[in-house]
């Protein structure tokens, strides 16, 4: 299966993820969701503002996806991440992983999310109670 890749401004949809990657040889599905959160470093985040170089985004996040294929012999991958103002509590990436057996599908969960953290060009600004900043990950 093709992974499914979405950079977007609109809401996350969990459910329509986890049905793109179900299928009746999935013994595990899992499903990792980032949520914005309301403090961070002792600052108390009013929201969240992600951008992106979105062409550059996509290749790599499709390029760490092959890698955990190649790793974990997963097949059935899709990532959705937003960009633009995002509030508490909303989903910022959404990460699901089908494979036959669990193990493979919560280390190529991890692997995916912890590598599109560090390596894809995807920029948070936290806005908080007194200042903003653009900050890792």
């Amino acid at each position: 299966m093709e992974p499914l890749i979405r950079l977007t401004r609109e809401p996350l949809d969990r459910d329509a993820l986890v049905a793109a990657v179900s299928h009746p040889s999935a013994g595990g599905i899992v499903v990792f969701e980032g949520v914005v959160r309301d403090n961070a470093r002792g600052k108390q985040v009013r929201y969240l503002e992600y951008d992106a170089y979105e062409e550059m985004a996509i290749a790599q996040i499709r390029t760490i996806i092959q890698e955990a294929q190649q790793r974990w012999g997963v097949d059935r991958v899709a990532v959705a991440h937003r960009f633009g103002r995002l509030e508490i509590g909303e989903a910022s990436v959404i990460i699901v992983v089908a494979s036959p057996h669990r193990a493979e599908a919560f280390d190529a969960c991890r692997y995916i999310i912890d590598t599109l953290k560090t390596t894809v060009p995807i920029w948070k600004k936290e806005v908080a109670t007194n200042g903003e900043e653009w900050v890792e990950g």
